[in-house]
């Protein structure tokens, strides 16, 4: 076990700013159930969140297939990955038997003699995420008194106390101390999905330390002791160091008599295996600004795609997001026990004085000390005019801080959620979750909650993916909250949108079959018009998804009123290149307000990753783009697609320049953007693998090009080992591996080429005679390239 001192520090804020944290997709809570008004009526239900009471949505339930994409939102009050600040967001996830979100708004209790047969664990009115005997451990167990305090005085060694709980107020059985701090050196039952740090280069301690990976110890004291008085006689409360715990004993040695002849328990330090998870995801975080709960560049939200684990299947499972920041005053992560308050003194024992360059007398008489709301005097001297009873006054300033919210950590929630094992008879290889996000109101009446919308926004699909239309609401939304249809309710459902009527940004329409739907309009498509095409899928499905039959036999459907909160149309394969545009057609009501979505069906297989400090692997079923740690400084988004040979021969085809010699296309693969990935001396590694090509080759050669006007093409050093090709780059680019045949096997072909020459005379004769087929096969021919060219030239 490493030293206590050195553990990782978590978060920080001045105490006047809220810096929230909000969950948006999955469904957030922030502790509501299902109040019918805007605060929540317990900020204590669950876990401590220390958020705005109007922030969470009310309960509502999904499930979401192992091995499936689960687009996470969420939005933060202050900055991350800028100037004025450091944070980072740690991302997990818990199952359970026993994981529920309850049927009433009151705390579950911590005396067993308040609950149903005894034993609160089971007593399913209250909502329960930690167990009641993981909150006795917390309660019973010495808090670590290597952590960072400030000047607070927290009087108990229960690690129910911390410098941002120093009273140990209880929320749920969330224990405090593991609240506050990660990674925790205590055994815990979340489980690590992502850390996002703006300094990528602690991701190699929070990789190596994660529980997902690393087990973890605890003192297992003589259960007389333990069951008797809930803390160890001798030292006040469970140790939480291999020292101190094998001290323990019972019976104590006072209680011995010098004739008795009895046996001695000692307290055991036990070692608890790790989840037997792979790593979590580290990455830099994304920017966002202060003060400001809303999106980042582009108009985006702050988002995280998880891949939900194909081994996590459990009825009950909940997520939660926790927000760490600080506010740059001190070096949080080096903070530790030797710089809290010493006795006779009222405030920390941090060097305050040098940040400044005073001497440390001097700044702690003009107050530059860190403690609760200090007075700081500016100037040495600076006097009045005209002076103020004959002595001179000090210019004083007070400065709002809370000392126990330097090193805050904020986190929020989901309610609970299901993960179910993949059926058998989906056949598509990726299944995306697309669900609805918000609630019922305008902004002002939502926030810090948000207003309707699909998530994710943006869908990129590949052509045989499958989307899991679902989502959930609520019927006790506050009835005053602006909206369509009955009041207080939650109501979405998805229709396509009408053909585009107008140009767009260049003012070149988009050729028809290639956009299905306008943004730009109001107005949904008619869904009797048998001619329609929305993602493949049959009028059945569109019925359904448009709420006209999913578990409704007729009812007031003009405004979705009597559908009800929850839908669930099942993974659907979608087939059919193009650009889709939908809505939901209650929530689209207001000139200034609509509940839109965008997808992107692609023939293309394609993938994304941000690269930063930390690095990153690009993958794509086999091929694969691999970033080395440092070969990149700050982060950026990199996409890869893998085109079939056919497709990329379309692409090469339209392009300004011929591909140099080579037999045929064996892969084919794309990196965007195309620029400079790496840094000036660093490269990635390309694999592409050849072992799905039909035609055989006795070497490969591998050329690039950008694709863009005049650009050249450039043939790379490639080395080939057991059907991959593996190389160098710089840029992102087109990558493609030609064959390269030598002389012996040409002369070989002689043979085959005679048998293709007489096919193809063969071919000639019969569109001579036929010459309308020849021009339906022109026909088809040019509109293929020409939609490959133009789907790369938008993508460059």
């Amino acid at each position: 076990m490493r030293p206590l001192a050195l553990v990782v520090l978590l978060a920080a804020l001045v105490s006047h700013i809220n810096a929230d944290c909000y969950l948006h997709n999955p469904r957030g809570s922030n502790n509501r159930l299902d109040e019918a008004n805007r605060d929540r009526n317990n900020g204590n239900r669950m876990f401590d969140s220390q958020n705005n009471n109007r922030g969470g949505y009310n309960v509502g339930s999904l499930y979401y297939y192992s091995g499936s994409v689960l687009n996470v939102e969420w939005t933060n009050q202050h900055s991350c990955n800028g100037p004025n600040n450091h944070c980072e967001f740690v991302m997990q996830y818990m199952c359970g038997d026993l994981v529920r979100d309850g049927s009433t708004t009151s705390t579950i209790s911590d005396n067993p003699a308040n609950c149903r047969d005894y034993n609160c664990n089971t007593d399913m009115k209250y909502g329960m995420h930690e167990t009641y005997n993981y909150y006795l451990d917390c309660k019973s167990r010495k808090r670590n008194k290597g952590l960072f305090t400030a000047d607070r005085n927290v009087n108990v060694d229960s690690a129910t106390r911390t410098r941002q709980n120093p009273g140990g107020t209880r929320r749920g059985y969330e224990c405090p101390e593991e609240r506050d701090h990660y990674p925790y050196w205590h055994p815990s039952p979340w489980k690590d999905v992502a850390i996002l740090t703006n300094d990528p280069t602690r991701c190699v301690y929070y990789e190596a330390e994660s529980e997902n990976v690393k087990s973890r110890h605890y003192c297992q004291v003589p259960m007389p002791i333990y069951n008797k008085y809930t803390r160890v006689r001798r030292t006040g409360f469970i140790p939480n160091t291999k020292e101190e715990c094998e001290l323990v004993q019972w019976p104590e040695a006072n209680m011995i008599k010098e004739d008795e002849n009895v046996t001695i328990e000692y307290g055991q330090w036990l070692e608890s295996p790790s989840h037997g998870l792979p790593k979590p995801i580290c990455k830099q975080t994304q920017y966002s600004r202060d003060n400001h709960l809303g999106n980042t560049h582009g108009g985006f939200p702050l988002m995280f795609n998880w891949t939900i684990p194909n081994d996590m299947e459990h009825e009950h499972c909940v997520f939660r997001i926790r927000y760490n920041i600080t506010s740059g005053d001190y070096d949080a992560w080096s903070a530790n026990s030797t710089m809290n308050k010493m006795k006779g003194k009222n405030y920390a024992n941090m060097d305050i004085a040098s940040r400044f360059g005073l001497q440390p007398m001097n700044a702690d008489g003009r107050g530059y000390v860190f403690k609760q709301n200090p007075i700081v005097e500016l100037f040495d001297e600076f006097p009045t005019t005209p002076p103020m009873s004959g002595n001179d006054k000090d210019f004083g300033l007070r400065l709002a801080i809370n000392t126990n919210q330097f090193g805050r950590t904020f986190q929020d929630r989901s309610h609970t959620f299901a993960v179910r094992r993949r059926p058998d008879d989906i056949d598509c290889k990726t299944i995306h979750n697309l669900n609805v996000r918000g609630k019922r109101g305008n902004i002002v009446q939502t926030y810090p909650g948000v207003e309707y919308d699909f998530v994710p926004n943006r869908l990129h699909a590949r052509d045989g993916d499958c989307i899991h239309f679902q989502w959930t609401g609520s019927n006790t939304n506050p009835n005053n909250n602006d909206g369509q249809g009955k009041a207080g309710t939650d109501r979405s459902n998805v229709v396509m949108l009408e053909p585009q009527r107008y140009d767009e940004g260049s003012g070149v329409a988009v050729p028809s079959g290639n956009k299905i739907g306008h943004w730009g309009n109001s107005y949904p498509e008619h869904l009797d018009d048998s001619k329609i095409s929305f993602l493949g899928l049959g009028k059945e499905d569109l019925d359904q998804l448009a709420g006209l039959t999913h578990f409704q036999f007729r009812g007031e459907l003009s405004e979705l009123d009597d559908s009800g909160t929850y839908f669930d149309l099942g993974p659907k394969k979608v087939t059919g290149i193009g650009e889709y545009h939908y809505l939901c057609t209650r929530n689209n009501n207001f000139s200034n307000r609509s509940q839109k979505g965008k997808m992107y069906v692609n023939k293309q297989a394609q993938t994304w990753a941000q690269v930063d400090w930390n690095g990153a692997e690009v993958r794509i079923g086999d091929n694969k783009a691999t970033f080395s740690r440092g070969s990149r400084n700050t982060p950026i988004q990199v996409r890869m697609e893998e085109w079939t040979s056919d497709a990329c021969d379309d692409v090469i085809s339209t392009l300004d320049q011929p591909i140099p010699g080579g037999d045929s296309t064996l892969n084919c693969v794309a990196v965007y953007p195309p620029e400079r990935l790496t840094g000036p001396n660093s490269t990635y590694q390309i694999d592409i693998s050849t072992q799905g090509a039909t035609k055989l080759a006795s070497s490969v050669d591998v050329y690039s090009t950008t694709g863009a006007a005049g650009a050249q093409w450039k043939k790379l050093d490639a080395t080939v080992s057991d059907g991959m090709v593996s190389f160098a780059a710089t840029n992102g680019a087109i990558y493609v591996a030609r064959s390269a045949r030598n002389v012996p096997e040409i002369a070989g072909g002689v043979a085959a080429a005679a048998v293709v020459l007489i096919a193809v005379l063969g071919t000639v004769i019969y569109f001579c005679k036929k010459p309308e087929k020849w021009a339906a096969l022109r026909k088809r021919a040019g509109e293929k390239a020409q939609y490959a060219k133009r789907s790369f030239q938008s993508k460059v």
